[in-house]
């Protein structure tokens, strides 16, 4: 009895941290993360804790921990961001930094809130360990961080950039449209996203690097053959794809033209000029051969 007391208050001291941490992040929409919080107290109290799955707990603690340490850091780039210079006040070389810290920010807050998307998704019985049927489609979470960040191709980071969108958007655009799918994907999105100069910009530039992209590796993957040109190769584009990633990031949640002048008049342009510069050229060669 005392064990199952002793364990009663430790889910409970779990639980109490859980809404300090929703309400903080979520405001009024926490109630979406108190709903199961609280089916959790009455499963507790009904079965007892020898009856409770431990994976399920484990799992859910371990997904908590990770939310907790996305808002750890988000704290810390948001104090970054917010000392160092903006876009207006940078200075050459420094605006690359200004410009990777951002986009930095904005990306930590995506991959907190798909997180813990996929959080109340797992625990309302929708999530990954959610049986499909024979055909259908799996759940897919929104964001793999993993391979966002190491991803050395544009492309890949785009049909892994919200997934369920992504997925979404092939389906009813892309593999829809007979002219220019992949224009025709990236306007779209740019209407979806309300069509301010930013995001007109960021979705259009963005559709120019996946179709270099494509055109870059392509390419790539003929001439180079060794492993130490491969590996520096693979390590130039990494940095290159984050930083042209960082720039479409800004643009779009920048929005206003005065935010978009300010990034297009810095340094920073330079790298999606290099993947424009490709595309014309390698684009001319290919028709050539053709």
């Amino acid at each position: 009895m005392e064990v199952h007391s002793s364990c009663c208050r430790w889910h409970l001291f779990l639980l109490a941290g859980g809404g300090a941490l929703a309400l903080a992040a979520m405001g009024s929409f926490a109630v979406l993360v108190f709903i199961p919080a609280l089916g959790t107290v009455v499963l507790i109290y009904s079965l007892g804790p020898q009856e409770v799955h431990r994976y399920s707990f484990w799992a859910f603690t371990w997904k908590g921990l990770q939310i907790l340490g996305l808002e750890c850091l988000m704290v810390v780039m948001m104090r970054v961001v917010s000392e160092g210079a903006g876009l207006a006040d940078c200075r050459q070389l420094q605006c690359i930094y200004v410009m990777w810290s951002t986009a930095g920010l904005f990306k930590l807050t995506y991959y907190s809130h798909w997180l813990l998307d996929d959080f109340l998704l797992c625990a309302a019985g929708f999530g990954s360990e959610f049986g499909e049927s024979p055909g259908e489609e799996g759940y897919l979470p929104d964001g793999d961080m993993w391979m966002l960040e190491t991803t050395h191709r544009i492309s890949l980071f785009t049909r892994k950039w919200n997934q369920s969108t992504a997925r979404w958007l092939r389906r009813l655009i892309f593999q829809q449209g007979r002219a220019w799918p992949l224009l025709q994907t990236f306007v779209f999105s740019a209407w979806w996203h309300g069509l301010h100069p930013g995001q007109v910009f960021g979705f259009l530039c963005w559709a120019l690097m996946v179709k270099a992209d494509y055109l870059i590796h392509t390419f790539a993957n003929l001439f180079i053959r060794s492993w130490p040109t491969r590996l520096l190769y693979r390590t130039l584009t990494w940095a290159h794809t984050q930083l042209i990633i960082a720039y479409i990031m800004l643009a779009v949640e920048g929005r206003s033209l005065s935010s978009l002048w300010l990034l297009c008049n810095s340094y920073n342009s330079v790298f999606p000029m290099v993947y424009c510069i490709l595309l014309f050229l390698l684009a001319k060669r290919k028709h050539k051969v053709n």
